[in-house]
């Protein structure tokens, strides 16, 4: 059974939005403040290819959707070639490779999901859809990228509404200007 892992780049106050800049948000582009070293980039390749599929909210899926299909090289081609999952009641017609839209419940897909697949299946982004898995208690890890900044508004990992939701520390290393933090679901 696959494993759903959430993967973040985050801010100090616990910020996700629109850390490349693409989503026009008047903070956006903060990640690229910070040099987040070989071993950060080693780290988002291996989860990469710890990875069988990815699942995405609809505005994350539309931005990478935009920007890989054109890349080239080791990294784009994985993720060009492998299954997508894009979690929405509005899209209808995905052109991204390998994409299918699931509209249905949302706890019964994801486990369809994780028992169709041995590897990971990776969220990344997907603010509101993250929130969703979190509240439904279906993810099974965290992999946070913690930049060190806070921005003071912004969609945010956890929603405020959220209850206690409980993780181990697994792994905590610092790369470059970052830390990553690898926590599993208790």
């Amino acid at each position: 059974m696959g494993k759903l892992v959430v993967t973040e780049f985050v801010t100090l106050d616990g910020v996700i939005e629109d850390p490349g800049g693409s989503e026009k948000h008047e903070r956006g582009g903060w990640a690229f403040q910070f040099e987040r070293g070989a071993e950060g980039d080693k780290f988002k390749f291996d989860e990469l290819e710890a990875a069988d599929a990815q699942l995405f909210g609809r505005v994350t899926y539309e931005g990478f959707a935009e920007a890989w299909p054109s890349r080239e090289g080791e990294f784009a081609d994985k993720i060009n070639a492998m299954p997508k999952f894009v979690v929405s009641r509005t899209l209808t017609d995905p052109t991204w490779d390998n994409t299918t839209v699931l509209d249905g419940d949302l706890a019964e897909d994801v486990g369809r999901l994780k028992r169709q697949y041995d590897g990971d299946i990776l969220v990344a982004g997907s603010a509101r859809l993250v929130q969703g898995l979190l509240a439904a208690g279906l993810v099974d890890e965290l992999h946070l990228m913690v930049f060190p900044t806070a921005l003071g508004t912004g969609k945010r990992l956890f929603a405020d509404e959220a209850g206690q939701t409980g993780f181990d520390l697994v792994d905590a290393r610092q790369t470059g200007s970052v830390a990553i933090l690898i926590l599993e679901k208790r």
